[in-house]
């Protein structure tokens, strides 16, 4: 176990901070049989809303659409693998707002959309984040394998960082 005890808080902006540095997650619906894909997320901490751009013909963007929405799940490992968390929450179709759509373009999305920012198949999906579990272990590999190493030496466990339940919204 850690030395300290994270706090939700604590936890809350670690979740945020790091998806504001490497956004790319795994989202699918929470329903059995149905599997996450790679997306890229686009935050929006003060709503705790999580943006999603797709193309309107996708599976996820026509499941998403049923109904008015449907429960999701948002799975993340930052780049440096210091914090990991599984989101739950609310996945909808939001349609093609230009407002979004300005705030948050970049050349790589243009990528997928020929026709640019007015490409008929664009979509934005709204994740309105909820419940969910962030890991945080800070100190990266380096500390990583020294508590590997230093478990295997002591016969105790390793502290892997710290885990704790948050909640979103």
């Amino acid at each position: 176990m850690a030395d300290r005890n994270l706090t939700v808080r604590e936890a809350e902006e670690e979740f945020w901070n790091h998806l504001e540095k490497s956004n790319t997650g795994m989202l699918g619906l929470d329903q059995p049989g149905y599997h996450a894909q790679p997306m890229t997320a686009f935050r929006d901490r003060e709503t705790s809303t999580i943006w999603f751009f797709t193309r309107e013909d996708t599976d996820l963007a026509k499941d998403a659409a049923v109904g008015g929405g449907q429960s999701a799940m948002f799975h993340y490992g930052s780049k440096d693998q210091n914090v990991w968390a599984c989101i739950h929450g609310e996945l909808s179709v939001q349609g093609h707002d230009r407002e979004i759509i300005d705030r948050y373009w970049n050349p790589v999305l243009a990528a997928w959309y020929p026709q640019g920012k007015d490409d008929p198949a664009l979509t934005i999906l709204r994740f309105e984040a909820g419940d969910g579990r962030v890991w945080v272990n800070e100190g990266g590999f380096f500390k990583f394998a020294y508590e590997i190493a230093k478990a295997n030496v002591t016969k105790t466990l390793p502290d892997a960082g710290d885990v704790v339940d948050v909640n979103l919204r």
